[in-house]
């Protein structure tokens, strides 16, 4: 029903979104640093006459549109920081900011949002119950996502469903990826510290080498996963860092292991840690020396509502035609705190494909290189756009 006039208005914004696009790829802001995106953000909403609030847990914005008729709230979500590392690009565009770069498509997710809501605020008369359009910081580490909720942006109105996307560069662009159930996995961290008895490297014997019992802690943790786990439960334990020593012939005093744990249930990450402290404790005993272990909960998994992916998938058919539209069955093993939504409300989290060989659009998230295929960011504000009214229109008081 609203398909020929949201294609019309998205096509007719296609040289703005650019153009804004590339105005927040040139000035890339970290996490809670997001100032100058936040403005743009702001202003931007206020201009098509949305009931704006600003500096919500540090520097998110929120931009509400009242629809004509009454309903239900649906919250559309984007992410505004940036990564800090250099970029190598060769455009136009490149970051102006030494150390940090749009390597994870922020850019493109804050402005397809702002898309959205440039398309729907043309619309209110359609529109049975209010769009919370929601800009957050931080999701690359600090967790805005939480930081936001914990501010109260789920109420007034009250926001009873959530949807949210992300750049994919390994699905073709003009395509989107859907998945059921669990999506991404919660990334949490840990740190290992390792005491012992140091002395000389000459003299093994008069010490308690911490980095024999490190080494011997780092190949019974994969035991947890290839040994204590179902093969067909997805779980991974990677270590990342081991730090220790200060000469060639000094056996040191300590050692530090860091690592990730990604697992696709609450369920799995309670298991996990559990199975680690045991075999830590066994292990450093048995060799005579202590240990400290700090196991940190980051974002929880991603895990999708049926029935708002159904919208999703409704909403992709109707704009890109259905078939463009992915079906994933195996979830990633990577981590977004769009999660934290989804722990208050129904929820879905999807991927809007920018690979594109013959632009030269195919290298991975968080690279140097990373570009991505505009000809997404009027596609992805039409499906956001579709999506957020097909819910209302079927979920009418």
């Amino acid at each position: 029903m609203n398909k020929d006039l949201i294609l019309k208005l998205s096509n007719n914004i296609r040289s703005e979104l650019i153009k804004i696009r590339r105005q927040i790829h040139a000035y890339p802001e970290p996490g809670l640093e997001e100032v100058k995106t936040a403005k743009l953000v702001g202003d931007k909403l206020e201009e098509l006459g949305l009931e704006v609030k600003r500096n919500i847990g540090v520097t998110g914005v929120t931009g509400l549109l009242r629809g004509e008729k009454p309903g239900k709230t649906i919250l559309l979500r984007a992410d505004m920081d940036c990564l800090r590392m250099k970029e190598l690009n060769h455009v136009e565009y490149k970051s102006t900011r030494k150390g940090f770069m749009h390597a994870c498509g922020h850019d493109a997710h804050t402005t397809w949002l702002l898309g959205a809501a440039m398309i729907l605020s043309q619309m209110k008369e359609k529109i049975s119950g209010d769009i919370l359009f929601l800009f957050q910081p931080a999701e690359e580490g600090p967790g805005g996502a939480d930081r936001m909720i914990k501010e109260g942006v789920l109420d007034n109105p009250k926001v009873d469903a959530a949807l949210g996307a992300h750049v994919w560069p390994d699905l073709e662009s003009g395509k989107i990826g859907l998945t059921y159930n669990s999506m991404m996995a919660a990334p949490d961290m840990f740190k290992i510290k390792i005491y012992g008895k140091g002395g000389h490297g000459a003299h093994p014997n008069n010490t308690i080498d911490p980095i024999s019992i490190g080494c011997q802690i780092y190949m019974s943790l994969q035991t947890i996963i290839s040994r204590q786990i179902n093969p067909v439960e997805p779980a991974v334990l990677s270590i990342t860092q081991f730090n220790g020593g200060s000469a060639h012939n000094v056996i040191p005093d300590n050692v530090e292991m860091i690592g990730t744990v990604r697992s696709l249930t609450e369920e799995m990450r309670e298991f996990i840690p559990a199975s680690m402290e045991k075999l830590i404790k066994g292990i450093t005993k048995a060799n005579g020396g202590t240990y400290e272990f700090k196991y940190i909960p980051y974002y929880p998994p991603v895990i999708n509502d049926t029935y708002m992916v159904d919208i999703v998938k409704e909403a992709g058919g109707i704009i890109l035609g259905e078939d463009n539209i992915y079906i994933n069955s195996v979830p990633t093993m990577g981590g977004e705190d769009f999660s934290y939504f989804q722990q208050k409300v129904p929820g879905a989290f999807f991927v809007v494909g920018t690979r594109n060989g013959e632009k030269g659009i195919t290298n991975s998230l968080h690279n140097p290189y990373f570009n991505i295929d505009e000809d997404i960011l009027p596609q992805a504000s039409a499906i956001l756009s579709e999506a957020a009214l097909l819910y209302l229109d079927k979920n009418k008081s």
